[in-house]
């Protein structure tokens, strides 16, 4: 074997120990990234419950914060967005426009409900009808479907499959609607409906994993060659 057969391998091995090492380090930068979020939640969560903001600005600095707000319930202007809880059961969440006594409306999901739920005669005790005080979390829309295969939602037929907030508002006949919406807690509702407390608070972090694998393939890819070259040697030492 000719010194000028290991050019290729060698070219194959730089251009692949570059590729393979650069994405290990961009998991690693991802991976930092990830753990300085996550502390931003945990830290989010754990702080005690505000006012309202009153715009969007104002909103993007406490998503994921508890927030309370007191106001009376549009019962008769229930949206459902199809869901599927954590034990798997098809449903629905329920978001009821709540307007406070100043102020503009504002969206609560007031959590889960089985499908066989969903009329609000079937759960008439969870349907207040004075005023309430509702404690959960900030929540930011989307900025659209969060991907292709996401149905498109049907405000028609009031069959909503991710948060569009304006089309929401209109469909609900809500004037002014704050650009933002509330999660609300677990606290027990009468007769057991809308399940609260269904926000997803756990950040997936697997990139230290990502990360190790393709160092792992970088430095198999290194072995490989270096067999290699030891290979070539001991050929030419036997001509």
């Amino acid at each position: 074997m000719s010194r000028k057969s290991l050019v290729a391998p060698t070219l194959f091995t730089l251009f692949g120990l570059a590729l393979l090492s650069g994405l290990g380090t961009w998991q690693v930068q991802r991976l930092h990234w990830k753990e300085r979020l996550i502390a931003q939640r945990q830290a989010a969560l754990a702080a005690p419950p505000v006012t309202l903001p009153t715009s969007l600005a104002a909103a993007r600095a406490l998503e994921f914060h508890p927030v309370r707000v007191t106001g009376r319930f549009r019962n008769d202007r229930e949206l459902y967005l199809a869901a599927i809880n954590e034990r798997g059961d098809a449903g629905f969440q329920v978001l009821t426009p709540l307007l406070p006594a100043d102020g503009a409306a504002v969206l609560v999901d007031r959590g889960f409900v089985p499908s066989e739920r969903k009329a609000p005669a079937s759960r008439a005790a969870g349907e207040p009808e004075g005023e309430v005080t509702v404690t959960g979390l900030l929540r930011l829309p989307p900025a659209g479907k969060s991907s292709w295969f996401v149905p498109d939602n049907r405000p028609d037929r009031n069959e909503w499959y991710w948060i569009d907030l304006p089309s929401m508002a209109a469909a609900a006949g809500i004037g002014a609607m704050l650009p933002f919406l509330i999660d609300a807690d677990a606290t027990p509702n009468p007769g057991g409906y809308p399940q609260g407390g269904q926000t997803p608070i756990a950040l997936p972090n697997d990139h230290l994993q990502y990360a190790l694998t393709w160092y792992g393939l970088a430095g198999t890819l290194l072995v490989f060659y270096i067999l290699l070259v030891l290979r070539h040697r001991r050929v030419g030492d036997h001509k």
